[in-house]
């Protein structure tokens, strides 16, 4: 397994996040990003995780609710890829494909445009 710090890559989750444009970054609302060691047991293998209301699905009702979650998972990450470079692209694709799920884009369309 390749050996990279937490600090480490929670520094390659925070420059994925500055790669995602502006424009797009300034309609991202109520979500917090974070960086943990592993899924739970039930999917050892899960790279991202977004929980909360894309905002496709939100409505007037939406109003004082905890932030979406969006969780890079380190361990996983690690071991699918064989050297930093791959870390670093994997990471990338993981950031936008969960940032999508917050933009109400499916693993389908995800899958589609290579994000998957």
């Amino acid at each position: 397994m390749l050996e990279m710090t937490c600090e480490e890559f929670e520094e390659l989750v925070a420059e994925a996040l500055d790669r995602i444009p502006p424009e797009l970054t300034r309609l991202m609302d109520n979500v917090a990003v974070f960086v943990e060691d592993e899924p739970s047991a039930d999917d050892p293998d899960l790279l991202g995780l977004y929980e909360g209301t894309p905002l496709t699905d939100r409505g007037e009702w939406y109003a004082g609710v905890l932030p979406d979650r969006i969780t890079i998972y380190r361990g996983p990450t690690l071991r699918m890829c064989e050297s930093r470079e791959d870390v670093v692209a994997e990471t990338e694709v993981t950031v936008v494909h969960e940032i999508a799920h917050h933009f109400g884009i499916d693993d389908e369309r995800l899958h589609e445009l290579g994000y998957g």
